[in-house]
């Protein structure tokens, strides 16, 4: 939508101290009637009629506002969500079709709100507590949910569950998220030098081997197998499955194990092992 479709002043209050003029000023306008509002929107749809979407932006600016209100709860300025608001409102605008039946006020309600979910997500918290579209509506449900600040009890759980239409282990692990604090990388700028703190950033430093040696080590290991892999072909069969049994595989076998698979004594199996393994140490040192 064209930047020229309302005035900045009315789409981006300038800031805490001028919010209350903001909403003095957008209350002023006139609401449109529903004559109005279905002219202005086939203007702007059949003819591309700028100045009508941004009448029908302006009168709906007072909407967004009291919308924003209702998520004030986030710990979030009421400004940046008008914004965000009007963001949507203007998206709204853009989509909205007067032949469908319905005022401009109930289709864009979900824009308005959708673009105030996405920034109250990504500004809450500084990693994301909800990433899916359950994860999301969970988060604000549940939200309104809880009727205190501690933690939900069994029988609680279980009711906002139901009442949303999910597993209770789920609602435990958003409540968790929604518990949780961020920490900071570095020391608290009121930190005591007394008391020992490790802040978090300590751990991040790799203590792995450096990129040579670490290819190093891959292309030694990348050897060491094909090494191991050639001094088993050169093995009868036999030989070579109690080599595999024995060293080679998850579950090591004993040798009463392989002697009772070949019908043979367990020294008997001792010996072909020995002697297997010195013809593959042949192998790989010739």
């Amino acid at each position: 939508m064209s930047k020229e479709l309302v005035p900045s002043h009315l789409l981006v209050p300038a800031g805490t101290g001028s919010l209350d003029a903001y909403i003095q000023e957008v209350n002023k306008i006139p609401v449109l009637t529903l004559e109005e509002e279905q002219d202005f929107a086939r203007r702007y749809r059949d003819d591309g009629d700028i100045e009508a979407a941004r009448r029908m932006v302006l009168a709906h600016l007072r909407f967004v506002v009291h919308v924003a209100k209702g998520y004030t709860g986030y710990g979030l300025a009421l400004g940046d969500l008008v914004q965000e608001g009007n963001i949507g409102l203007m998206k709204a605008v853009k989509r909205f079709d007067p032949d469908h039946g319905v005022r401009l006020v109930s289709f864009a309600v979900h824009w308005i709100r959708a673009e105030m979910h996405e920034f109250i997500l990504r500004n809450w918290r500084i990693v994301k507590v909800a990433t899916t579209k359950a994860q999301r509506k969970l988060f604000f449900n549940l939200r309104k949910s809880k009727k205190r600040l501690g933690w939900l009890s069994y029988a609680e759980v279980h009711t906002v569950a139901e009442n949303l239409g999910v597993k209770p282990e789920v609602v435990l692990e958003m409540e968790s998220r929604l518990s949780g604090q961020d920490v900071g990388f570095d020391l608290p700028p009121n930190a005591d030098d007394e008391i020992p703190y490790v802040a978090p950033v300590a751990y991040l430093e790799s203590k792995s081997r450096d990129p040579q040696t670490e290819c190093e080590a891959e292309n030694l290991s990348e050897h060491n197998n094909t090494l191991l892999y050639a001094g088993l072909d050169e093995l009868d069969e036999r030989s070579r499955d109690i080599i595999r049994s024995r060293w080679l595989q998850e579950d090591k076998m004993t040798l009463q194990d392989l002697a009772d698979r070949y019908g043979i004594s367990a020294e008997r199996i001792r010996q072909l092992e020995a002697n297997a393994l010195r013809k593959m140490r042949a192998s790989i040192t010739a």
